[in-house]
């Protein structure tokens, strides 16, 4: 049986527009990737990072579980460059899980629906334009929804090359 994931795609460092066009091209050899949004330029979030990131929304039909789905995702930043020296710093590439298909995770090593999606403009403009009516599982509020009501006043418009 296939579920739909809902992943966030973004990064800072490098090429940005390659490594994203790198990591979406990893997810089509992996997963049946049916939608993708535009790309969008955001600055900074979390106080870290410096440099503008490009965030991208894929959504993908699996088989495997949620953990097969992560450690595959871990092991594409892997090789787009991806280091883990300082959380919420700068980047090649960072794939994270917002939701999956209905479920609800919660475990040391995933939590699905992601626990800051309805805190970040960088991951619901894209969403809200990719999936507007997409309801959250716990709070059945829709992408649409949860961006008029989130109050990260980051500037994020879509990339221009």
């Amino acid at each position: 049986m296939y579920t739909e994931a809902v992943l966030s795609l973004g990064g800072n460092k490098g090429n940005r527009e390659f490594l994203l066009a790198q990591a979406v091209e990893a997810l089509r050899d992996q997963f049946g990737v049916t939608k993708l949004s535009d790309i969008y330029e955001t600055g900074a979030w979390g106080g870290v990072a410096q440099g503008n990131f490009l965030n991208q929304i894929a959504v993908i039909l699996t088989e495997k579980n949620p953990e097969e789905v992560l450690r595959i995702i871990q092991a594409i930043e892997k090789n787009l460059g991806r280091k883990r020296d300082e959380h919420w710093g700068d980047r090649t590439m960072d794939i994270d899980i917002l939701y999956f298909g209905d479920r609800i995770l919660d475990t040391d090593q995933l939590k699905v629906p992601h626990p800051f999606l309805a805190k970040r403009k960088f991951v619901l403009v894209p969403l809200a334009s990719l999936l507007p009516e997409k309801k959250h599982p716990i709070t059945y509020k829709s992408s649409i929804e949860m961006l008029a009501e989130c109050e990260d006043e980051s500037e994020v418009s879509v990339y221009v090359k």
